[in-house]
């Protein structure tokens, strides 16, 4: 047997109104038509579905069974329609954000959540880059956005401005031989066993660029792909490690040191794509500037 949708939501409104007519009204049918319905439903079942009186109708056992199940077929139909529905929205055009590894830990994750969820019909593609990579990208027009490193930026061609501090700082666990540092420089960083990022990460590579060929040689206890992780190992008590200051400030679990190397200190650049510059692409900038302003 066959329901129709319309029929199935006129059987409910007369059983929740407990009136054929003021169900009809809800569904703005005719009472004519509404009874005609009616009856089609209990033809087709072959029972009685409601019990008709001078006071109005009551669902039959076999009434109360129907508008049960013709609740969860609407509810499974209106799901069915907003499914198929929101491929029949045409999404703006996604964006695409570049970003270096220390950017992905806060600032980035903060700005895409308030964006995302300001604009559901826009997505967002983010990719770690390099700052030199990432330049190339948005002069090229093949990324929106970027957050590049202010003493790599130099003149790539695109729109920068500032965001805001991305200073590298030495992070042990809490109470530990940092204990009562307020500054240290990397060579005395390097006499200490090390939990670092994997060598192929944005940050390390950063790193061990501006450490130069004779620095000391570091020994690393263990190298992991995620700063969280990195953090967790730290503050157990595994080793030092060198972190963006933003990513680990206010952790108690750490004590955390200022670097005297000249090359800890630096600053996060929001830069412009050469494409155009839509509300959104504007949006997701403002997001981003919010989130580097946020403490």
């Amino acid at each position: 047997m066959r329901y129709d949708l319309d029929d199935l939501r006129l059987f409910l409104h007369i059983v929740a109104e407990g009136s054929i007519t003021a169900g009809a009204r809800r569904m703005h049918l005719s009472l004519p038509s509404a009874s005609a319905r009616v009856r089609a439903l209990e033809h087709h079942a072959g029972v009685d579905l409601l019990v008709r009186g001078r006071r109005g109708v009551r669902p039959t056992p076999a009434g109360t069974t129907l508008a049960r199940h013709a609740r969860d077929v609407l509810t499974q139909a209106a799901r069915l329609e907003g499914a198929v529905g929101s491929y029949s929205r045409r999404p703006a055009a996604s964006l695409t954000l570049l970003a270096g590894g220390s950017a992905m830990y806060g600032l980035v994750p903060r700005a895409l959540v308030a964006f995302l969820r300001e604009h559901p019909d826009t997505d967002v593609e983010v990719h770690e880059s390099r700052t030199p990579h990432t330049l190339r990208m948005l002069a090229d027009g093949a990324a929106d956005l970027g957050v590049v490193i202010d003493n790599e930026a130099g003149d790539g061609g695109v729109e920068t401005e500032l965001l805001g501090d991305d200073s590298i700082v030495v992070i042990g666990q809490s109470g530990g031989i940092l204990a009562g540092r307020t500054s240290l420089a990397y060579r005395e960083v390097a006499e200490h066993p090390l939990v670092g990022l994997d060598a192929e990460s944005s940050l390390r590579r950063w790193i061990e660029k501006n450490l130069g060929p004779h620095a000391p040689a570091a020994r690393y206890r263990t190298t992991v792909a995620d700063i969280n992780v990195l953090v967790g190992l730290v503050a157990a008590g595994v080793g030092l490690a060198i972190a963006p200051r933003r990513a680990v400030e206010g952790d108690r679990r750490l004590d955390v040191c200022a670097l005297q190397d000249l090359w800890s200190r630096r600053h996060h650049l929001l830069a412009w794509g050469t494409a155009e510059r839509t509300p959104a692409v504007s949006a997701l900038a403002g997001n981003l500037r919010s989130a580097a302003a946020a403490p």
